[in-house]
């Protein structure tokens, strides 16, 4: 296992990804950015596709945890009708545990695809369930309890969201993390950084001498009103005595990547062609990590002889199939528009095609 820190810096980056996008090719290398349709040993016209909507939204966000179903009715249309394809679809995708159990029934079957097609939410290191399927244990070691939660997003970049406390320092705390076990392992980092925050103000007081230390009137009134807010937050932190400890972290599994990269390369033909319809599949990895103690991505890794240029190249590499995504940002729309372009050899920016030959 490859163990990194990942702070909230990492988060907010990731979240942002979906705003890059980038144009890099020429019009002498028709429809692709990187890599090109010719000599490509592709399946023509495509006979047997697999569609793969992935149920997830963004956070804070009013769009539908279905929304993925949409675009996915729209390829099912399009090839049927254009190629006469035998079309199959991928049911209620949750997790990824929804995701194998569907896909290991269809390996026991000996089904075989010329085309599957992935439609989500995504990033550099793949396509993205947000619904990741979290696994909790309680660990109990001298009088101190620890929470532990455990999730899969990505496949291959396990996250582990660790809540620390002593047994009885605060019996109602205690309880609370007790009941309410089954709520705190689907929160995100964040929101349950403020839930158990808010908590601990309640119940624990502040230390006043340590308060008018360090924010009294006096030293808050020659303060800027940005700085006053701010010291106040601090003297919260520093003067209410901590009830527990909250850590995240992140770590690449070699097992967990390649568990899935087999999965593809089981159901696809070896002329058959895996998309990835989400954001920026294709787009090059960052040169640096933002910070040295910072995670690195799954295309920075060594994984499948990487570092790769994209996780496109990554994933061809490690199926030795064609492999394709988008660069930068995309759509619903944007995916079926990719696709019916590709399929009818048309001209378009920002997909990257990969052949694990020039791979």
């Amino acid at each position: 296992m490859y163990f990194y820190k990942l702070n909230c810096r990492v988060l907010v980056f990731l979240y942002l990804l979906c705003l890059v996008a980038a144009d890099g090719y020429s019009d002498d290398q028709p429809g692709m950015s990187c890599g090109t349709l010719r000599d490509l040993n592709l399946q023509q016209p495509p006979k047997r596709v697999l569609l793969v909507p992935l149920l997830s939204r963004e956070p804070h966000t009013t769009e539908s945890r279905r929304w993925s179903e949409l675009p996915a009715r729209q390829l099912k249309t399009f090839y049927q009708n254009r190629f006469n394809a035998t079309v199959k679809q991928l049911q209620d995708v949750w997790s990824w545990s929804d995701y194998y159990r569907q896909i290991e029934l269809m390996i026991k079957k000996s089904q075989t695809f010329d085309r599957m097609i992935f439609i989500s939410h995504g990033g550099f290191d793949g396509p993205v369930l947000a619904n990741a399927g979290y696994v909790e244990e309680l660990q109990l070691s001298e009088g101190k309890s620890k929470l532990l939660m455990r999730s899969e997003a990505q496949p291959g970049l396990m996250n582990e969201i660790s809540i620390a406390y002593v047994n009885g320092e605060n019996r109602t705390f205690s309880d609370y993390i007790a009941l309410h076990r089954s709520d705190l392992v689907s929160m995100k980092f964040n929101d349950l950084w403020q839930q158990l925050k808010g908590l601990e103000k309640q119940l624990q007081p502040l230390d006043n001498a340590c308060f008018q230390r360090y924010c009294s009137a006096d030293k808050l009134s020659v303060m800027v009103a940005e700085h006053r807010t701010y010291q106040l937050y601090l003297c919260e932190l520093i003067c209410r005595k901590s009830l527990f400890e909250l850590k995240t972290s992140v770590e690449i599994s070699p097992e967990r990547f390649f568990h899935f990269t087999k999965s593809l390369s089981s159901l696809l033909t070896s002329d058959g062609l895996i998309f990835f319809g989400a954001c920026n599949p294709g787009s090059q990895a960052p040169k640096n990590p933002l910070e040295p103690d910072e995670t690195e991505l799954l295309i920075n890794s060594s994984l499948a002889g990487g570092p790769h240029q994209s996780y496109v190249h990554l994933v061809s590499k490690a199926t030795g199939r064609i492999t394709a995504g988008p660069i930068g940002e995309s759509s619903a729309a944007d995916i079926v528009d990719r696709m019916i372009k590709f399929e009818s050899h048309r001209h378009q920016h920002n997909l990257c095609l990969v052949s694990p030959i020039a791979n």
